[in-house]
C-alpha cells in the first residue's frame, strides 16, 4: 500500500493570491484611533497613545483566517493506493523425497558438509518465494508420503514447515516414488477452480516401495490435468552415506571431527522418472550440485508463468477539518482581540 498527499481540488488554491488584493482592499493598516478636541491640552490629558500595531495584528489574523479556508476549501487529503489479488496463478504441489540417503553429501563443494535434503530446502524456499501469487502445497515421501502443507498463499507458514524437516522424521524407510506423486496429484483433484495444475517431484533414489507404482502414478497426474516435472539429483558415482542421528537430522562425528561412513549409495537408475514426465506432459531434470538444481527450479518458475488479476482501488483520508478548525480558531482570536486588548474607539 502507498500513500501520498493531495488535494482534491488543487485550482481553488489559486484564490491565494487575491489575499494580498484583500489586504490593498482594507487600506492602509494599524491606523491611530482618534477623537477631536477643542485643545491640546486637552488631548494630553486624555491618556496613553494608542496602540499603533492592533490593526497590523488584527488584519493578519483575519488574512491567515481567509487563507486556511482557501486550503480547506482545495480538499487536502491522503491517498491510499491498495490492490487486491482476484484471481490466483498456478497451483502447485511439491514433493520432497525424505528417504536415507537423501543425507549423502555428494552434491556440495569440495570439504563442505551439506546434504542433498540442505540443498533441496534452500532452493524450494528460494523458488516458493519467486511464486508470491501461486498456491503451494507440500508432500513428503519415504516408505510412505505425508503432507507437509495443504496448497495455501501463505507461503510464511510453508517455508516454516519447509525448514523444520529433517531426515529420520519418516521412520518408515524406503523411497515410495509413485505414493508420493499420487499424494500430490489427489490434493489437486480436490481443487474446483484450478487454472493450471504442477507437480514437481524431486527424489535420489529408486522406486522400492509404497502400493502405488510410478507410472500408474504419472497417469494419475495426468487425469487430474495435472503436469509433472521430475528431478533426480545426486552424482553418477557411488557415494557413502555418513552416520547420523534420525532424532535431530545431525550428523555424528569422529572424536577428531571426521565423518562416519556407513553404507555406500550407488547412482539411482531415473529412467522412470522420465517416463513419468513423459506421461504428464512434463519433463525430467538431472542435477549433481547445488547450481544445477537452482537453474532447474529457475527454468520451471519461466515455464509455468503465472497469470494475475489485480484490482486497484485508492481510498482517503480527508484532511480538511484541520485548517478549518484552525481558521475557526483564528477568527475567534481576532474577534476577542478586537473587543478586548485591540478595542477600536468611534
Amino acid at each position: 500500500m502507498n500513500s501520498h498527499f493531495e488535494f482534491q481540488y488543487p485550482w481553488v488554491l489559486a484564490l491565494l493570491a487575491l489575499l494580498p488584493v484583500y489586504a490593498f482592499l482594507r487600506g492602509r493598516v494599524g491606523k491611530f484611533s482618534a477623537l477631536q478636541f477643542p485643545s491640546a491640552d486637552l488631548a494630553r490629558a486624555a491618556g496613553a497613545a494608542a496602540r499603533s500595531a492592533a490593526g497590523r495584528l488584527l488584519i493578519f489574523l483575519r488574512l491567515l483566517t481567509v487563507g486556511l479556508c482557501v486550503v480547506a476549501m482545495a480538499g487536502p487529503r491522503v491517498a491510499h493506493d491498495r490492490s487486491e489479488t482476484l484471481a490466483s496463478g498456478v497451483d502447485i504441489m511439491l514433493v520432497l523425497d525424505m528417504s536415507w540417503s537423501m543425507m549423502a553429501l555428494d552434491m556440495g563443494k569440495p570439504g563442505e558438509r551439506v546434504s542433498r535434503m540442505d540443498i533441496a530446502q534452500e532452493v524450494m524456499e528460494d523458488f516458493i518465494q519467486r511464486r508470491p501469487s501461486d498456491r503451494i502445497g507440500l508432500v513428503v515421501f519415504s516408505a510412505v508420503p505425508y503432507l507437509a502443507s495443504p496448497l495455501t498463499l501463505n507461503h510464511e507458514w510453508l517455508v516454516q514447515n519447509l525448514k523444520r524437516l529433517h531426515i529420520g522424521m519418516i521412520r518408515e524407510l524406503g523411497t515410495a516414488i509413485g505414493d508420493g506423486a499420487a499424494a500430490a496429484a489427489k490434493r489437486l483433484k480436490a481443487l474446483k477452480d484450478s487454472k493450471s495444475r504442477i507437480i514437481i517431484l524431486l527424489t535420489d533414489g529408486d522406486n522400492n516401495k509404497g502400493d502405488i507404482d510410478p507410472l500408474p502414478a504419472a497417469e494419475l497426474a495426468a487425469a487430474m490435468r495435472a503436469k509433472l516435472y521430475t528431478i533426480g539429483i545426486g552424482r553418477e558415482e557411488p557415494c557413502f552415506l555418513p552416520a547420523f542421528d534420525p532424532a535431530t537430522g545431525k550428523l555424528r562425528l569422529n572424536p577428531d571431527g571426521s565423518l562416519i561412513n556407513t553404507i555406500a549409495l550407488q547412482p539411482a537408475n531415473y529412467k522412470v522418472l522420465d517416463q513419468m514426465s513423459r506421461i504428464s506432459s512434463g519433463k525430467f531434470y538431472r542435477a549433481t550440485n547445488r547450481r544445477e538444481l537452482e537453474n532447474i527450479y529457475r527454468e520451471i518458475d519461466r515455464l509455468e508463468k503465472t497469470e494475475i488479476k489485480l484490482r486497484r482501488y485508492t481510498t482517503f483520508t480527508p484532511l480538511f477539518q484541520w485548517p478549518l478548525l484552525a481558521a475557526f480558531a483564528l477568527l475567534a482570536l481576532e474577534l476577542v482581540l478586537a473587543n478586548t486588548r485591540y478595542r477600536r474607539v468611534p
